[in-house]
């Protein structure tokens, strides 16, 4: 498969050949979906909690004694029936992390990619740097190449002027080649590739 290939300001600048293993697949709904479930569970906190009548700091004495009151039987005030009580069957901290075999995860990156390719939604630039490493430069970019909503990913090393020009840009996400991931692909119109992050998903798939 043949793509083009522009400059951050939008010049063309000739065009590469991607391999079709990696961008032109039958995308398959039932693998994105079981790794976005991943992804998401996986980044759940689990730090909710709440006190069990164990954890809770009142005494354990009998409210009053068993017979002859005339009222319900009771025991210590820490039981869930009472106001300041335990709770009952409450959350407690837990890892939400599921578990999803390594190459279901890389073959769901490939159809996330193939998909994006399928609907135009790839853009390919030579390269990631700008002179000006102001964010009112890159959003003249961006804006040249009709970015507003995109994830940007790069080489193995993203530069330190283009990272701090974006983190401004609402809606833009740019990325290293190691933090491309399904979820970020699809939760973004467009995705724009380095030269240096296609030859880094080739030699990853080769």
């Amino acid at each position: 498969m043949e793509m083009k290939v522009t400059t951050l300001e939008g010049a063309a600048a000739g065009s590469v050949n991607v391999s079709d293993e990696i961008f032109g697949l039958e995308p398959r709904q039932d693998l994105i979906q079981r790794c976005i479930i991943w992804q998401l569970a996986k980044r759940q906190r689990g730090t909710h909690d709440v006190k069990n009548r164990a954890e809770i700091w009142r005494t354990g004495k009998k409210m009053y004694k068993q017979k002859g009151t005339g009222g319900a039987r009771h025991g210590p005030a820490r039981v869930n029936l009472f106001r300041g009580g335990g709770r009952s069957f409450g959350p407690t901290p837990r890892s939400h992390a599921i578990e999803l075999p390594k190459k279901v995860r890389a073959l769901a990156l490939r159809h996330a990619l193939s998909a994006k390719a399928k609907d135009g939604g790839i853009i390919v630039i030579d390269t990631l740097k700008i002179a000006d490493a102001k964010t009112k430069a890159l959003r003249a970019n961006l804006d040249k190449l009709g970015l507003a909503n995109a994830l940007i990913i790069g080489g193995a090393e993203i530069d330190n002027g283009t990272r701090l020009a974006a983190r401004n840009i609402p809606n833009i996400d740019v990325l290293p080649i190691q933090g491309i991931n399904v979820y970020d692909i699809l939760r973004r119109n467009k995705l724009v590739l380095t030269k240096d992050a296609i030859d880094a998903l080739e030699a990853r798939f080769k």
